[in-house]
């Protein structure tokens, strides 16, 4: 384990959900040298703008959490926004690192990566196996097109850029939007709102049966960071030079049944839960499996309940106040 505490660690894209918990995580590690730029400090759509940044400051390592993100509506409005944006931000990101000699480098992507049938649990062997979920298919290719430009940096130049893949993520600074947020958050705010205005039922969609993983983005910083620091040669002995990235998740799912029954209980919501069948369930099973990332010494720490009562405070205190005020 290679820990540099004063080195200048740049995290792009540090005001969402998971650059926002790697700078808590490395901060917490004792870390005394975060270098962080919002929007209107760094363009990361410019080129020429990412390499003056990297040229005016000594950057050691980076954490390129920076991406255009959303759920399956915006996916489908807005595909030509989510490739161009997604290519361009990783692309000058790696490129600035490699150009001002920045040796260690951290991208993270996505599980949509993988193929829309894939094998469940999925490995990190299914990536260009098959069809993408053609709902995020444009992300998705982004988030393959980051992985291969690490690793050709990595062959090209004898970089050490590597690559992480996390399962669904949640926790907080997430997206609360009623209509625009994935699952954890919307159930959040859906069965809080029907706790205020006691409702006696919530409707879910779809029949309850398919099965999720769900990650803490504190354990997603903690494995970014835990991946990080790893020795070049423990890294390199679990991983290959075109297969080299890392699934990061509990390795353990639940039907969106019991993702349900457990915000109800985390919310104080005692009303009936009402599943419409009539609506899509989407995928029967999502799952990482995560034998890579446990081999390399890390596995998940926060129970899916504590850390669904983590989120819910975080709503309730950001959110849920600042909207009553």
């Amino acid at each position: 384990m290679i820990r540099e505490l004063n080195q200048t660690v740049f995290v792009a894209g540090h005001r969402g959900m998971v650059g926002s918990a790697i700078v808590r995580r490395l901060k917490a590690l004792g870390y005394s040298r975060i270098l962080t730029a919002d929007r209107s400090q760094l363009n990361l759509l410019d080129q020429a703008s990412v390499h003056a940044f990297f040229s005016s400051n000594s950057v050691s390592q980076v954490y390129l959490a920076a991406a255009k993100v959303g759920g399956i509506h915006a996916n489908n409005t807005y595909p030509a926004d989510f490739i161009y944006e997604n290519l361009m931000i990783e692309a000058n990101i790696v490129h600035a690192a490699h150009m001002n000699n920045v040796q260690k480098l951290l991208f993270l992507g996505s599980s949509c990566i993988y193929p829309k049938h894939a094998e469940q649990p999925m490995r990190e062997e299914a990536l260009l196996t098959g069809i993408l979920e053609p709902t995020n298919e444009p992300y998705a290719v982004a988030k393959i097109a980051g992985i291969k430009l690490c690793e050709s940096y990595n062959r090209q130049y004898g970089r050490d850029y590597r690559s992480v893949m996390p399962t669904n993520l949640y926790g907080p600074h997430d997206n609360f939007h009623p209509e625009n947020s994935h699952v954890i958050p919307a159930l959040l705010r859906r069965f809080h709102e029907a706790v205020r205005q006691g409702d006696q039922e919530v409707v879910i969609w779809g029949s309850g049966k398919p099965m999720r993983e769900f990650l803490h983005v504190d354990d997603m910083a903690a494995a970014c960071v835990h991946v990080m620091e790893l020795g070049s040669d423990l890294y390199s002995k679990n991983t290959q030079p075109m297969l080299s990235h890392i699934n990061v998740g509990t390795g353990v799912d639940c039907t969106i049944r019991e993702l349900a029954e457990t915000v109800a209980k985390v919310t104080g919501f005692q009303g009936r839960l009402i599943f419409d069948a009539t609506k899509p369930d989407g995928t029967p099973r999502k799952l990482m499996d995560v034998t890579r990332l446990n081999a390399l010494g890390w596995r998940s720490s926060i129970r899916l309940e504590d850390g669904l009562r983590d989120a819910y405070s975080w709503y309730i205190e950001n959110i849920e106040q600042a909207r009553t005020r």
